[in-house]
């Protein structure tokens, strides 16, 4: 079976090289020194001797000096003597294929995912939910999977929990009681990571996992990529760094099969700068990640953290850590002393090395080093000298990088954003029909004031009912002749008002007709029976 080089003790030679079972690299591992004592050059010889087994690799690039991996190394009087002392005789520079990815898509392909995918959980803890809040995230992403509204960027999950807050009373009648506070708070924070580079995290095309799982080459001759996510920029947001690796890692546990016992691994995982994923993790989310550590190595993925301390480590994950590498440490305060006595503490005893005294004592490029046999069972601590790397030590030009870009296979396939129809777009659309159907089912009542109301279409009338009397007669007026043509006040019937003299004197004049009349009709009688 192939073995992983780490290095060997000083002055032996072959004979006292010390190496990793690659069929044991899926029990996982640990990396830990204190800044300045080799960490990142540890991290580049195993992903180099990973990648030359045909074993694609992922780790971020903290501080941009590890991309110099992708290019072949320079001779020198010090590795020189490092290899001699070893007795390493095939090393070559060589550099090694290397895939540059950045979640902002600045310096690498860029890395997407949708919110549906993150899940609510990780979710909740990206926007640092309280514990109602992530309880509320959990009852939206299964509100959206009944409704069918695909959560894909964060404009959905923005129209999704507006969503919610316009249905409470139906969304309430379902999941029980919402508070209108958590929605509000939830909404803000939302929009606050949207503006931290969250709008571009999540969007389309997200990132086929398999991509990172590619090898170059054929057969025996296949190695494996180094992909190596860009991480300069990241360390201002590590939440959404953390996030983004845990994500990374449930998605590589849900979509690989079932792999059992292999000769080597399918995929090794660096996850560097580990602390800052268990400085501020809720505990949800460290037991899902204590979960995901001790069942992924079933998927043949190893995962390996690179931190300061093994006491950054929760015990619940250390205890996950077969394959251990400790550089050195210093023991100035009460904490430190503490710290090295816990990295002794952790390794198998050896009884011709003071572990805790050595840990104080390595020098750069030196580490306590146990790995596991062939029966699954660490070895005891040895001393060890790092072998030097086949890459470049320190980081790619700008130049550089980008003619790796440029030449990357996967070039073009990331660099645009894909803004189609999800959630977002459909509650806009259900709001513009519930908008639309309501206009016609309660049209707008007439503007009363305004003229030639009455030729408006018959449709857009008042019913003939109470009010029908009163639009007739708002019709008539709107037809009868300005007030200066007519000789007196309309009533509301359209009759003219009569003045009381103009009554009184109609009223004489009746009378008079009346009686003279009637003196008429009597004198023309008589005048006609005298005849």
């Amino acid at each position: 079976m192939p073995d992983v080089l780490i290095g060997g003790r000083a002055g032996q030679g072959s004979a006292g090289h010390i190496a990793l079972d690659a069929a044991l690299a899926n029990r996982h591992g640990l990396v830990a020194g204190a800044t300045g004592t080799g960490k990142t050059v540890t991290l580049q010889v195993l992903a180099e001797e990973f990648s030359r087994m045909g074993v694609p690799v992922f780790t971020a690039d903290i501080k941009g000096d590890l991309s110099g991996i992708a290019a072949a190394g320079t001779p020198h009087p010090r590795i020189d003597e490092r290899l001699n002392s070893l007795g390493i005789d095939d090393w070559q520079p060589h550099a090694a294929p290397v895939r540059l990815w950045d979640l902002h898509g600045k310096s690498g392909h860029a890395v997407r995912a949708s919110v549906a995918s993150m899940g609510p959980e990780l979710m909740a803890s990206l926007l640092e939910l309280n514990e109602t809040q992530g309880g509320l995230m959990h009852l939206a992403f299964d509100h959206a999977e009944r409704e069918g509204l695909e959560l894909v960027d964060l404009k959905d999950l923005i129209s999704l929990l507006k969503h919610i807050e316009r249905e409470r009373d139906s969304f309430e009648a379902r999941y029980g009681s919402v508070s209108p506070q958590s929605l509000g708070a939830m909404l803000r924070r939302v929009h606050v990571l949207a503006t931290q580079g969250g709008e571009r995290f999540f969007a389309e095309p997200a990132l086929d996992i398999h991509d990172m799982l590619a090898t170059r080459g054929h057969a025996e001759q296949a190695r494996g990529y180094i992909n190596l996510l860009d991480g300069r920029e990241l360390m201002q947001s590590p939440r959404l760094y953390t996030t983004f690796l845990l994500w990374f890692l449930s998605t590589l546990f849900r979509e690989l099969p079932e792999r059992g016992d292999a000769d080597r691994p399918v995929l090794v995982f660096f996850f560097d700068e580990a602390h800052l994923l268990f400085d501020s993790a809720p505990k949800a989310l460290l037991t899902r990640l204590e979960q995901t550590v001790r069942l992924i190595r079933s998927k043949g993925v190893g995962v390996y953290f690179v931190t300061q301390s093994p006491a950054d480590i929760p015990d619940e994950v250390l205890g996950q850590l077969g394959n251990r590498i400790q550089h050195a440490l210093r023991a100035f305060t009460p904490r430190d002393q503490k710290a090295v006595k816990t990295a002794a503490d952790t390794f198998r005893p050896n009884p011709e090395l003071d572990t805790a005294q050595v840990i104080t004592e390595l020098g750069v490029g030196e580490a306590l080093v146990s790995v596991l046999d062939a029966n699954g069972t660490p070895t005891q601590v040895e001393r060890t000298l790092i072998a030097p790397p086949r890459g470049r030590i320190g980081p790619l030009s700008d130049t550089e990088r980008a003619t790796l870009l440029a030449d990357s296979s996967l070039a073009g396939r990331y660099d645009e954003r894909v803004d189609r129809e999800s959630a977002h777009e459909r509650l806009e659309a259900r709001l513009a029909a519930q908008a639309q159907a309501s206009h016609a089912t309660n049209p707008r009542e007439p503007d009363k004031t305004r003229p030639g109301e009455a030729d408006r279409d018959p449709s857009q009338r008042p019913s003939e009912n109470v009010d029908s009397e009163e639009a007739r007669s708002e019709g008539a007026q709107a037809t009868r002749p300005p007030a200066a043509a007519r000789p007196s006040r309309d009533t509301g019937g359209g009759r003219k008002r009569q003045g009381v003299m103009e009554t009184l004197l109609k009223s004489v004049m009746r009378a008079l007709g009346s009686q003279l009349g009637r003196s008429l009709i009597r004198s023309l009688l008589r005048s006609f029976t005298r005849r």
